[in-house]
């Protein structure tokens, strides 16, 4: 199978030098890492302002108690039960003969 795409990117093919097109892929590399700098940015702040706001195991413990009890005890024996399931999945043993 054919492969023309020697290297992926804002780089010229191999076989041709830039000429003119230098300052825009300059420019277009630029506008790409300054919108992927400026997308984690407002990423990291709408789940850092979204934890502030939350808080949401110290409203349930302070209201209910005992749901949030069983609820916990619940979810470990969930985890509890696919942890041992997870130990009885076929893998690579040695089979003896």
């Amino acid at each position: 199978m054919r492969n023309d795409i020697d290297s992926p990117g804002f780089t010229a093919p191999a076989g041709r030098a830039l000429g003119d097109e230098r300052r825009s892929v300059a420019l277009a590399e630029l506008v790409a890492i300054a919108g992927l700098a400026l997308s984690t940015i407002v990423a990291v702040t709408a789940v850092s302002v979204g934890i502030a706001h939350a808080s949401v195991v110290g409203n349930v413990i302070d209201n209910e108690g005992s749901l949030f009890a069983v609820t916990l005890v619940l979810g470990l024996i969930f985890i509890a039960i696919s942890g041992f399931s997870a130990l009885t999945l076929p893998g690579d043993k040695t089979k003896r003969h």
